[in-house]
């Protein structure tokens, strides 16, 4: 091994917290993905895998910028749900430490995370995991963490890090190039850099919808901070403008600016205080409205009944399993079946015991479908409905566009149900929880997106991305539907929530931090 080779610890616990859903178990990690040790690059170097795609690009770009050698520890992570079951989340805390304390000298450390997890005892998860790997480690080893953009920040967090990275594009598709950035970044500091990094957060908590990138206040700030960035790349090395996820209601919630410099601290803060008080001059911006569930319907019966019209997506908001909804919430769809709607591709509902009904009784069965069975809660209802057994998967498919493109996916023993005879609603229904943000949902049943005069996904944004081929901008719509990921804020008990927070409280205040 060549003396210049580089030692850099790889490690990550990737969840998204929605407080008011469900505790994530060890098995929920256990079911996506739970990897130690040398798997974890293994799986990073192949060109597709479960491992999320910062992991893998940050793996191929220390291959290819040099000389270095990994030292794998644990990776895991599962689909947004509840606080994360405080004993499973210790256990992966120490065994990331017993790793790095058996790994001997490091020179770095990568954490992937997503960076809005809660704990069932602790409210900030994250920090504890990078606290816990900066004191043992050490203030001279480098470590660098990539996080999601709608991560909550924590002052933790940032006295952890040498440099946190977000991502930049909402839906999220830059989550290569961000992991290429955390491997540049390392190299840089190899040589000798050493990041000042600074992190400013808002009393202002927007509601989900309004945190696209493309365009909006969202977009305008990530904007703004690149192109000051460009302005001062010979100081400035990175500038992540972070939404924050409303619904872990922690402390640590609201908007957040995190600025790196590569040795001027009072830069990178001056910086990161003009992007915050842009963020907070322009807050009444980031308000959103959503169509009701009756115009949905009508404008779903507009479209099938007008070939002339162009085709429409809807977002079922209040149930997106990537933001720890569910999925499978029936309000939207008892509301399309009763209105005849037809035309209708519906999709992902989660419901392990109706996909192996279907799958028991057979490709062409008619029966009576029932969602829910058995397993109602405030949001899920049961609903009943005779069904046909169109199509049957196994639920397994590479990603093709958007947040999961080149990713595996395994969605378990999957079924299309046609609903409403001939040319009425077609609903895939999984057995693992996913948002349907990828076109394979359908495309595995054979299913041509084409063909559909209205799409149904349980997704808040990322479907965006995955569907833009067919659905552009202005065909599409979010929903107002209730649910665990509903973006009325107001709707929900709050209890860590620091308030004051705009837009729920009108009269917030806010001042940039002195120097």
């Amino acid at each position: 091994m060549s003396e210049d080779s580089k030692r850099v610890a790889l490690c990550g616990v990737i969840l998204e917290s929605n407080a008011f859903s469900p505790v994530a178990e060890e098995a929920h990690f256990r079911e996506a993905f739970y990897m130690e040790g040398a798997d974890i690059v293994a799986e990073a170097r192949k060109p597709v895998s479960p491992l999320p795609r910062e992991m893998a690009a940050f793996v191929q770009t220390m291959d290819a910028t040099g000389p270095w050698t990994p030292a794998p520890l644990l990776l895991t992570g599962c689909p947004p749900w509840g606080p994360v079951e405080g004993g499973f989340f210790q256990d992966c805390v120490d065994r990331i430490v017993a790793g790095l304390q058996a790994a001997g000298r490091l020179d770095g450390v990568y954490i992937a995370n997503h960076g809005a997890m809660v704990a069932t005892d602790d409210g900030d998860p994250d920090g504890t995991l990078m606290a816990a790997i900066r004191d043992a480690v050490g203030p001279d080893t480098a470590v660098i963490s990539t996080l999601d953009l709608h991560a909550n920040i924590s002052q933790v967090m940032a006295d952890a890090t040498d440099a946190i990275i977000g991502y930049q594009t909402n839906p999220h598709v830059d989550q290569v190039q961000r992991g290429e950035e955390a491997a540049v970044m390392m190299r840089q500091i190899f040589a000798g850099m050493r990041p000042r990094q600074v992190l400013v957060r808002l009393p202002l908590v927007p509601p989900s919808t309004t945190l696209l990138t493309a365009a909006g206040p969202y977009g305008d700030l990530i904007d703004h901070g690149q192109r000051r960035a460009r302005e001062e790349a010979g100081e400035i090395v990175n500038v992540s403008v972070f939404g924050n996820f409303a619904f872990s209601d922690s402390p640590k919630n609201g908007l957040s600016v995190v600025v790196t410099a590569r040795n001027d601290e009072d830069k990178a803060a001056t910086l990161a205080n003009e992007i915050a008080s842009r963020a907070w001059d322009n807050r009444a911006a980031f308000t959103r409205q959503m169509m009701s569930i009756e115009d949905g319907v009508n404008l779903a019966n507009v479209v099938a009944q007008d070939a002339d019209r162009a085709a429409v997506i809807f977002s079922d908001a209040g149930d997106n399993p990537g933001g720890g909804g569910e999925g499978r919430t029936t309000w939207l769809l008892a509301a399309l079946v009763a209105g005849g709607v037809r035309g209708v591709y519906y999709g992902a509902f989660f419901d392990k015991d109706l996909a192996a009904e279907a799958h028991s009784l057979g490709e062409g069965a008619e029966f009576d479908a029932v969602f829910n069975r058995g397993n109602e809660t405030e949001f899920s209802k049961r609903f009943e409905s005779k069904a046909t057994v169109l199509k049957l998967s196994d639920g397994d498919f590479v990603g093709r566009l958007g947040i999961y493109k080149n990713r595996r996916l395994n969605l378990g023993p999957s079924a299309v149900l046609e609903i409403g005879g001939s040319g009425g609603i077609l609903v895939v229904v999984i057995s693992a929880r996913h948002q349907t943000a990828d076109p394979m949902f359908f495309e595995m049943f054979g299913l041509d997106i084409a063909d559909a005069r209205s799409v149904c996904v349980k997704s808040r944004g990322h479907f965006r991305a995955g569907f833009l081929p067919w659905f552009p901008s202005e065909q599409v719509f979010e929903v107002d539907t209730a649910g665990l990921t509903s973006p009325v804020l107001s709707r929900f008990n709050w209890q860590n929530l620091p308030r004051p927070v705009y837009p729920m409280d009108p009269d917030t205040t806010w001042t940039p931090p002195a120097r």
